[in-house]
């Protein structure tokens, strides 16, 4: 078995462990501004001259410094509200490259995984870190969050968004980050816990990433996967059930927005339907 190596893994510390952890992220203060029309900024409150697309050139920390939250404050031509910097705030407001799983989704992952407090989760195709940031929250200061992702590009974007909130949260896991595929880089994850709750893949081909992950699930433990079309969907259940695995849900979950009508009452909102993805999920019996 390959060990690890300083360059392979990068690690955010948990502040409340005592773990000796490499790679700690250096913390910051952040602020949320709100448009009355809900446009979110989440703002790095650094003592300098930034240019915040959207918002202008201007210096956030001396702007903010006497602005509480609650309060509202003039950038540019726009009037902004200051809110609290918390998990829908983050993910509205996130960088983004890669197409987000959003808070219908996430939730029942986190739901029908069971995650909390204490868990290990590895998370395989991060994209822009939508679905880490709900997987943080909830896993609490002793839980641990595996993250793999082979494209550089999309894993700078995801932990910028991961940076945010372990600054802004009081607590948070301890999370690694591999870069490469599960299928390269499964015996590193193994050797970081012993065993792991969840296993959640958002990936173009699942088969040979749930071969590899399959045997790292504690016993009772479950596999996501997040298929964007259904051919996806039926392979990612063959290979479930080639591994071992139990499926015990797969379909798809429709929202529809509702909103007040011009003349009154409520009525469905202009847009896209609800569907977004197929889901999956299975178990080691």
């Amino acid at each position: 078995m390959k060990s690890l190596q300083s360059s392979d893994i990068i690690t955010v510390e948990n502040l409340n462990s005592k773990r000796p952890l490499a790679g700690v992220v250096t913390l910051a203060e952040w602020a949320v501004l709100i448009e009355e029309n809900g446009k979110t900024y989440v703002v790095e409150l650094v003592d300098q001259q930034q240019k915040i697309k959207g918002l202008g050139v201007f210096n956030p920390s001396k702007t903010l410094q006497d602005i509480t939250i609650g309060q509202s404050v003039i950038i540019g031509q726009k009037e902004l509200k200051r809110m609290p910097v918390r998990l829908p705030e983050l993910s509205k407001g996130m960088v983004r490259r890669a197409q987000t799983i959003g808070s219908k989704d996430a939730g029942f992952f986190l739901a029908k995984l069971g995650l909390g407090p204490n868990d290990a989760v590895l998370e395989a195709g991060i994209g822009s870190g939508g679905l880490s940031l709900y997987i943080q929250r909830v896993l609490g200061k002793d839980g641990v969050h595996v993250t793999v992702e082979p494209r550089a590009e999309h894993a700078d974007v995801a932990l910028e968004n991961l940076r945010r909130a372990s600054a802004s949260w009081g607590q948070h896991p301890v999370h690694h980050h591999l870069e490469g595929t599960l299928e390269e880089r499964a015996s590193e994850a193994g050797e970081l816990v012993e065993g792991y709750h969840a296993v959640i893949l958002d990936l173009p081909d699942h088969p040979p990433a749930i071969e590899a992950s399959a045997p790292l699930l504690l016993s009772g433990g479950r596999l996501a996967c997040y298929c964007p079309v259904s051919s996806q969907l039926e392979r990612a259940w063959e290979a479930c059930e080639a591994a071992g695995l139990t499926v015990e849900w797969a379909g798809e979950l429709m929202e529809r927005e509702w909103g007040r009508a011009s003349k009154g009452g409520m009525r469905p909102v202009n847009g896209p339907f609800g569907h977004t993805a197929f889901l999956l999920v299975a178990q080691r019996l």
